[in-house]
């Protein structure tokens, strides 16, 4: 059996220090161990994981005792609300013969592991996709540039003139657009043909704006 520091030292470091509260029910070192536990695994599949808040709450009892805990989890992301994990006691009474805190707590971080799962998986699809887009550039220059109309075409480094409509500029002001500016652009087949999609402004000193 390892020593709590070298267990401790094991665990990743959330930025947020980790809640664990219990409500209408005692608290128990093993269902701290083992939320601490299950706290680093969900670290280990997302990284990023700013906080956590753990709470048990005990909301009825019965003279049998076989009401089980509500486990919430609250899991701290950066760039969107917070991932809240929740079940009703309802749901541990259809899915186990006899619920308890054990069940209870393995439950909610298998919901929590699948979301992040699938959260994760989300990003790192939208990762790939703009991985691909910049191996995918090109470097041209503006050719025609109509802002009354919403529309320019670019000059390729094959000396073709490209289509480009103002709501494909992601980088840079349309409006100030100019004959010969230097542009990076992915090229996509459109309606009636070639054109060209996800145009940037190059940055005069080493890059896109």
């Amino acid at each position: 059996m390892q020593d709590k520091s070298a267990q401790d030292m094991e665990l990743p470091v959330l930025q947020v220090p980790l809640e664990i509260a219990f409500h209408n029910i005692e608290s128990s070192e093993w269902a701290e161990q083992e939320i601490r536990g299950r706290v680093a695994e969900l670290e280990r599949i997302y990284g990023r994981l700013i906080s956590c808040r753990v709470r048990i709450d005990q909301r009825a009892k019965d003279l049998t005792g076989t009401i089980p805990p509500v486990v919430h989890i609250e899991l701290g992301i950066p760039g969107r609300s917070d991932l809240v994990v929740s079940h009703e006691p309802e749901h541990l009474l259809r899915k186990y013969r006899h619920p308890d805190l054990h069940k209870a707590i393995n439950e909610a971080f298998r919901i929590a592991e699948r979301q992040l799962l699938d959260l994760k998986e989300r990003r790192d699809g939208r990762t790939k996709a703009s991985d691909h887009d910049a191996e995918n550039q090109s470097l041209g220059q503006i050719a025609e540039i109509t802002p009354e109309q919403d529309f320019g075409f670019l000059l390729t480094k094959e000396g073709g003139l490209l289509y480009f409509h103002r709501n494909s500029l992601l980088s840079g002001d349309f409006d100030q657009l100019e004959r010969g500016q230097d542009v990076y652009y992915n090229e996509d087949m459109g309606d009636t043909g070639p054109i060209a999609s996800k145009v940037r402004v190059k940055n005069k000193s080493s890059g896109t704006t």
